[in-house]
């Protein structure tokens, strides 16, 4: 039976709302991914589910909070849903399948068994992230109907118009119906590299909210948080996956750092300079966990290890490190080298020569660079040069140092970078006047 509300309604309405988010946070993607599944209608789904959240803000407080809220939510949901079907006259066949599949069942004894539930929400993040769709496509229908974010939030993270984003999400949801994009988890056999898109998709959000590299949010942590929470979905729904396990690591590892990553000013504060004690000792100990259950599954699948898993490794080094000068650099290197042979970018081969200059100098460094000749693909890439400048200056070459730190400086895209280097550009000139003089 519902839970009575108290007389006092200012109390229930607290507790009620309580309530709701919480039930509206853990059940959402469920209910929703499976009226997607029986009714094929994205629109429909969400907005079936938003009037069962405004009729239980309504009734809830009269009524009392029900003993399952969230199989009452399902089953208002189910019963809008059926209802809007009902009343389209076209889709009268359809409606009468889809009203079969859609038992209405007493709002207290609606079950889902979890192994629908799970294959429900599979489908949905596997659709939202279909290789058929763009891939700024994939992430705001993954930003809209699989976390749950507001067409305005979508926007935001896309730096477009609302009525942009819209139009972007009601374009990709007719290119699932019109390409007939199946609604399903891939067989076997093409699981590895659809695994690879949703992945791919998830780091993206991450990366967003851990340095979205424009203007003045440098760093967007509740987006960062949205896409460690899809990820560990998906580690949890496919806990024999290295990879993901791997990414789910490799994003908490990161992640860990994001209180020190900035000033109380809003300037940048580069790692071998944050406060470790200020690092978040539960994602870092989460992390370490992770990577080792995806360490022990690629051991028993018998297969090389992927890109996320070396990341994560190397993420680790950073990590666990108590001090940065502890960092075991020629590890890192290692294993960036290794990375640059499973997943070739000319960014892992900036790293590399990184952590090679933390290793064994910065003159080492610098020639490795040289011999990469990376200008031709990172030309225009603020860190190659800012990495140069570095590296000139840490051998005690500050005029050299400069021209490359005032070229990094007309390419930056963020403030807090571009205040950084706009220092460096400073120290580095009057060390010059200082010479002259």
């Amino acid at each position: 039976m519902p839970t009575p509300g108290p007389d006092n309604a200012p109390t229930a309405t607290t507790e009620v709302s309580t309530t709701l988010a919480e039930v509206v946070a853990s059940e959402r993607l469920r209910i929703v991914a499976t009226l997607i599944r029986t009714t094929g209608d994205w629109d429909l789904a969400e907005d079936s589910f938003h009037d069962a959240v405004t009729r239980a803000l309504t009734t809830w407080p009269e009524r009392g909070i029900p003993d399952n809220p969230g199989a009452w939510l399902t089953t208002v949901a189910k019963n809008k849903a059926i209802d809007a079907l009902r009343k389209i006259e076209t889709e009268r066949k359809a409606t009468e399948r889809h009203a079969h599949e859609l038992t209405d069942t007493p709002e207290e004894e609606t079950t889902m068994p979890d192994d629908t539930i799970e294959d429900d929400r599979l489908r949905l993040i596997f659709t939202c992230c279909h290789p058929a769709l763009a891939m700024e496509s994939r992430v705001a229908l993954t930003l809209r109907t699989v976390l749950g974010l507001s067409v305005a939030e979508t926007a935001h993270v896309f730096l477009v118009s609302e009525q942009t984003m819209q139009k972007r999400l009601v374009r990709t949801r007719a290119k699932i119906r019109s390409a007939t994009i199946p609604y399903r988890v891939p067989p076997p056999h093409l699981l590895p590299e659809r695994t690879a898109g949703v992945l791919a998709v998830l780091y993206l959000l991450f990366t967003e909210g851990y340095s979205s590299g424009s203007g003045s949010d440098f760093i967007r942590p509740a987006l960062a948080d949205e896409a460690i929470r899809l990820t560990r979905l998906v580690a949890q729904l496919m806990p024999q996956q290295p990879e993901v396990l791997a990414l789910l690591a490799l994003e908490l590892f990161q992640h860990s750092r994001a209180a020190t990553r900035l000033d109380a000013a809003g300037d940048l504060v580069l790692l071998e300079d944050q406060d470790r004690s200020r690092w978040n000792a539960a994602a870092i100990t989460e992390g370490s966990r992770m990577l080792a259950a995806a360490e022990q599954t690629l051991q028993h699948l018998g297969t090389p290890p992927g890109p996320y898993l070396l990341q994560a490794q190397i993420a680790a080094e950073h990590a666990t490190a108590p001090t940065a000068a502890a960092t075991n650099f020629a590890r890192v290197a290692t294993l960036y080298a290794h990375l640059s042979r499973v997943a070739p970018s000319p960014i892992v081969d900036l790293n590399r020569a990184i952590a090679v200059a933390f290793s064994e100098g910065p003159d080492a460094g610098l020639a490795l660079l040289e011999t990469l000749n990376l200008d031709a693909q990172l030309g225009e890439y603020h860190l190659l040069h800012a990495t140069r400048a570095d590296l000139l200056r840490r051998a005690g070459r500050p005029a050299d140092a400069l021209p490359h730190y005032r070229r990094a400086l007309e390419l930056v895209p963020s403030d807090p970078e571009r205040r950084f280097l706009q220092r460096r550009v400073n120290e580095a000139s009057a060390h010059i006047g200082r010479k002259l003089d």
